[in-house]
């Protein structure tokens, strides 16, 4: 395991290490009442076979509490392990989900959002159960082992040693054992990840996929990676079973050794019965953790993979934090702006524009001229490679748009964007504070009348099911005008309504900006290319 992964985990079990510590001590105070039990059971033979003359009704009343104690113990440690540790869980999913949400734009679009969901739900749980139970569990193996070690050596040195032979050579194949298990599991959660990443898609496309006729087709690319998951799965326990089995076959051994040394002692008349019950507990005892970490190995394995794959996600670098940049009127002045993805795709090359305050501006350009880039970088979600994109006030103080200055814009993407949940829920979204009485306004202004008819509360289903496509856009225009912005940025916002609804959209959009505030549109419509004051026409650089 590398200094870095180590490192993560110590950092990521910030908020876990109490539950982890409380897991550890019960752990330990459990192997505590094991010795405790082999010891009484020791006593208990001994003075059942005249070798020792204390009080058997003492000895059987102390092995009666140590059991208690025991079933105690272990109701303890479940209820602990459910309550906090899915607190635990909630705790590193919602720090990762943060960070992914106040990350930049660009740094998380390379993972498909299907393997993005998958990271954050099955590999926050392996990383959670391995610092709050698997660890705390492997202290007690060792404490476990250490405590049995030093019982059985003051009993029978020469056991004790032969015994604890093992551990070298089970630290050898173990290591080994991590290295092939660790690829095939990373290889299981890339395929896991590229089955729900199909599942999800196959599910919130299905009318293209039906219309297309497709569906079969999906069904047949899901079954293909299933069942390369199902061989993946077939290696991964193949070697896992052998490994087991290999292992299952010393400690077999070493329980025989131990039963034919203590009938050997036992018939030399070096040990007692209690000595002898004590022997075979006690290889269980040290034999034991070897056992469990057989177990514990895979999910270590687990972990040390879910922890690369969190790293990826949390090596997306954090947006540049600092108060917003509040301005009452803006305009946005672009400075020689060029933006290539790689050398052979310069999309925006030294593009100089201006777009005054209380303009009303149209982009436009054919597929590839660089529209959707140039909102991008004006929303700050991308840097250009060079040169600035600023905003200005009617003082002339200018800004460049960066997160903080991101406050005085209004934007209203392409497509359908309404979340799931009530019309009420969308709304609030673009302003939390929002009264009836600005939500309404908001409503009428986008031409959004009929979600007035049908009540604030009426819940919409995801992708704004049960609306047409004209109707979320309406919806996302009023919840963007909710917002205390001074630029408005409108991405073919009105393609989905008919020509009557948006000539009386651009009159109440003209009317509620009052000359004030900017407005961009990204537009190929006639009708808005008639509202506009100027024009802006992007050209494809190669």
């Amino acid at each position: 395991m590398s200094t870095n992964i180590l490192r993560w985990f110590w950092n990521t079990s910030r908020g876990l290490r109490l539950q982890s510590c409380i897991n550890a001590i019960l752990g330990i105070i459990h192997v505590g009442l094991d010795f405790a039990f082999i010891a009484a059971t020791k006593l208990s033979i001994d003075i059942a076979t005249g070798r020792s003359e204390s009080s058997l009704n003492i000895a059987a009343a102390l092995l009666i509490g140590i059991m208690l104690s025991q079933i105690l113990m272990g109701f303890t440690r479940k209820w602990v392990a459910a309550i906090l540790g899915v607190r635990s869980q909630n705790m590193l999913q919602l720090r990762l989900f943060n960070h992914l949400m106040q990350s930049e734009w660009s740094g998380i679009e390379k993972h498909h959002s299907g393997d993005v969901l998958n990271r954050l739900e099955h590999d926050v749980k392996d990383i959670t159960n391995v610092i709050t139970e698997t660890i705390p569990s492997v202290l007690g193996l060792i404490v476990r082992f250490v405590g049995a070690f030093i019982f059985l050596y003051s009993m029978d040195k020469t056991l004790a040693f032969l015994l604890v032979f093992v551990a070298p050579v089970f630290i050898l194949l173990s290591k080994i054992y991590v290295k092939k298990m660790r690829a095939l599991t990373r290889d299981i959660r890339n395929t896991d990840s590229k089955i729900q990443s199909i599942l999800q898609e196959s599910i919130q496309h299905r009318i293209i996929l039906k219309t297309l006729e497709r569906c079969q087709s999906m069904v047949d690319r899901l079954g293909i990676s299933q069942a390369l998951l199902r061989k993946q799965i077939r290696q991964r326990t193949l070697f896992s079973s052998f490994s087991a089995t290999m292992l299952s076959a010393g400690f077999g051994g070493g329980y025989l050794i131990t039963f034919l040394w203590g009938v050997t002692r036992l018939h030399e008349g070096a040990i007692t019965y209690g000595m002898m019950i004590a022997f075979i507990q006690l290889v269980g005892q040290i034999q034991g953790p070897f056992r469990e970490l057989t177990r514990y190995i895979p999910i270590i394995v687990n972990s040390i993979t879910a922890c690369d794959r969190l790293m990826e996600l949390q090596d997306v670098p954090m947006e540049p934090d600092g108060e917003p940049i509040q301005l009452k009127e803006g305009g946005i002045q672009i400075k020689n702006v060029t933006y290539a993805y790689d050398k052979h795709r310069t999309i925006l090359h030294q593009l100089q524009f201006n777009f005054p305050i209380g303009s009303i501006t149209a982009i436009q350009g054919e597929t590839g001229a660089g529209k959707t880039t140039l909102v991008r970088l004006i929303l700050a979600l991308m840097k250009p490679q060079s040169g600035n994109i600023e905003i200005y006030d009617d003082k002339g103080e200018h800004h460049i748009m960066s997160p903080q200055t991101r406050c005085n814009l209004i934007y209203v993407p392409q497509g359908n964007t309404i979340f799931s949940g009530t019309i009420r829920d969308n709304l609030l979204l673009g302003n939390p504070s929002a009264t009836e009485k600005q939500m309404l306004e908001a409503l009428q202004t986008a031409c959004a009348e009929f979600a007035i008819e049908r009540g604030l509360d009426t819940t919409c289903g995801e992708l704004g099911t049960g609306l047409s496509e004209g109707q979320a856009q309406r919806i996302s225009i009023a919840r963007a005008l909710l917002r205390k912005g001074c630029i408005l940025l409108l991405d073919e916002a009105t393609s989905a309504l008919d020509n009557e609804t948006e000539q009386e959209l651009l009159r109440r959009l003209h009317q509620w900006s009052d000359g004030e505030k900017t407005i961009i549109f990204v537009t190929h419509r006639q009708a808005v290319l008639d509202y506009c004051t100027q024009f802006l026409t992007l050209k494809r650089e190669n």
